[in-house]
């Protein structure tokens, strides 16, 4: 992971969904009365069901709607397994054993997200529990804003021998323990006592995880080049304080508590002012899986001879009878997660570099169907036996170009790009044993498609040295190729899969498809496009049996 990828994901909160459950014609347990349903959550973890919570119970009604919702942790890279159980609950006790069973429903958080609100049928014994069914819509817990914020400062304490003061300010997040985070350190102004700082940008969920009356500290601090800084004076205030600068700028007594307490006269270090706050929605992920994204899931295999003769059990492409070889644990672990977001579950499916029926020629773009006219194939099953079947008729061969797959997957994103509100947005896996040979090129078609819906996963299997893929997962810059072009953003994410060998399956998942998250609101943001309006009503033609 890159530092710069672990720093946010340490600085930033998690994302929390609030889940709601009603459910309908529920079995009647009760010989003079109607069942009295309780509806329990349980999430999958470790290998075991882990109840999570209970709804309250519903006296005499086969139609409750449970005002107390479940509330979780969200991770996109994870396949975050959930049951809803039904209960007829006859007694006091906190044991569900020796209450009535009404039914369950399995499914995962990610099929619930992109999905909501859904109708499941209640089972009971591999069985219909009668004509029982279980509503389920989901929300986003917390909502965001985004703060433009501009400050300056007057008459601030005169801290150089030599010079005025080098003022510049450290925001400060209250933590659970009464303690202060620093979370925003402003440019420092040279020289002056009344400063204008540039204005700058911060979420509210950094500055007060949502709670918009917590405390914030302000510090203002003199710089020094050569030890540490000479505290000015500090304020608090909140973010709800904040953003009432968006009518009229504020402004605070900059104070220096150990002044204070030496002085009477003392009354302050100078004065603080906001001048303007403006404030706008940061729109996050699940605001667009909510408002109708849907992600497009797009497989390329590496068929060059570098991966050895398939009939080999030295081969990357050996099929053995137990054991999954790279390409299908990769095929697994990033599609398992991205299928719950992809509605009609077709997912175009290519290899490359290899010479192909029916006339043996080398081709670097070619679907595993071998029928141009219908490059999908159905679910992840459906990729992987279009895989196992493509390998008797194909020729390993090479070199290793990217470029043919990364243009024809952009080609279909540039429709999308042009359809203003299009809220399909292709993620793109590459699998490769090998070096890249036309890498030049390579750069500049990620360069070129960085402006569309698009995210490429590349996954290296095999034991070759992939120095030159740090190159495309442009952590530290964004991507330039040899012609003056540069990136409008970074939209690459490469793991060596061997880093990954004796790892689990979800282990892969969730480094390869970190970043992906923030590359697909990068996108929307980059465009102006905001989220579309959630589902509100339920599809009865959704039930998922």
């Amino acid at each position: 992971m890159s530092s710069r990828l672990a720093n946010k994901l340490t600085a930033e909160p998690v994302t929390k969904v609030d889940i709601f459950v009603s459910c309908h014609n529920l079995l009647n347990m009760d010989t003079f009365s109607k069942s009295d349903p309780c509806c329990v959550l349980y999430i999958f973890i470790a290998g075991r069901w882990i109840e999570h919570g209970r709804t309250e119970q519903i006296k005499n009604d086969l139609n409750p709607q449970f005002s107390k919702n479940f509330t979780v942790d969200y991770f996109f890279e994870e396949v975050q397994k959930i049951k809803f159980a039904v209960y007829d609950i006859d007694n006091t006790t906190p044991q569900l054993d020796d209450d009535d069973f009404l039914g369950q429903t399995e499914c995962t958080l990610g099929e619930l997200v992109s999905n909501s609100p859904l109708v499941y049928p209640l089972m009971k014994n591999g069985m219909r529990a009668g004509n029982g069914t279980i509503i389920v819509s989901v929300e986003q817990g917390k909502q965001k804003d985004l703060l433009l914020m501009k400050f300056s400062g007057s008459s601030l304490d005169k801290k150089d021998f030599f010079g005025l003061s080098d003022p510049f300010l450290e925001f400060n997040k209250k933590m659970l323990d009464g303690g202060y985070q620093v979370v925003h350190r402003t440019e420092y102004i040279k020289n002056t006592l009344d400063p204008v700082w540039k204005p700058f940008q911060i979420s509210t969920s950094r500055l007060c995880n949502g709670n918009y009356r917590e405390s914030v500290k302000v510090d203002c601090y003199d710089y020094n080049s050569n030890s540490s800084p000479d505290f000015i004076g500090s304020f608090e205030t909140s973010v709800e304080e904040l953003m009432s600068a968006a009518t009229k700028p504020i402004q605070w007594p900059c104070v220096n508590p150990k002044k204070k307490a030496k002085k009477s006269s003392y009354k302050d270090s100078g004065t603080i002012h906001l001048l303007s706050c403006q404030i706008s929605k940061q729109f996050s992920f699940l605001d667009f899986v909510f408002g109708g994204l849907h992600l497009k899931f797009c497989v390329a295999i590496d068929f060059t001879a570098s991966n050895g003769n398939p009939q080999s059990p030295q081969s990357l492409h050996y099929l053995h009878p137990q054991y999954p070889n790279h390409y299908v644990r990769a095929i697994r672990s990033v599609g398992e997660v991205i299928k719950d977001y992809d509605s009609d579950q077709l997912f175009p499916c290519f290899g490359f570099g290899a010479r192909i029926p029916p006339h043996m020629e080398v081709s670097h773009c070619f679907p595993l169907t071998f029928n141009e006219a219908h490059e999908h194939c159905y679910g992840i099953q459906g990729v992987l036996e279009a895989y196992y079947s493509s390998l008797p008729r194909l020729q390993l061969y090479g070199p290793t170009n990217f470029t043919p797959i990364i243009e024809h997957i952009g080609s279909l994103a540039a429709i999308a790009h042009n359809i203003r509100q299009s809220y399909l947005y292709y993620v793109l896996l590459i699998i490769t044993d090998g070096v890249i040979s036309d890498m030049s090129n390579t750069v500049r078609a990620i360069v070129k498609n960085s402006t569309l819906p698009l995210s490429i996963i590349i996954v290296g299997v095999g034991q070759a040295e992939f120095d030159a893929m740090d190159r495309l997962d442009s952590d530290d810059g964004l991507l330039r190729d040899q012609w003056g072009g540069v990136a409008q953003r970074d939209i690459v994410q490469f793991v060596p899969f061997r880093n990954f060998e004796r790892a689990s399956q979800e282990a892969l998942a969730k480094q390869v498809l970190a970043e992906l998250p923030d590359q697909v609101v990068s996108y929307y943001q980059a465009n102006k496009i905001e989220p579309g309006k959630p589902r509100s009503d339920v599809d009865e033609q959704k039930v998922l049996l």
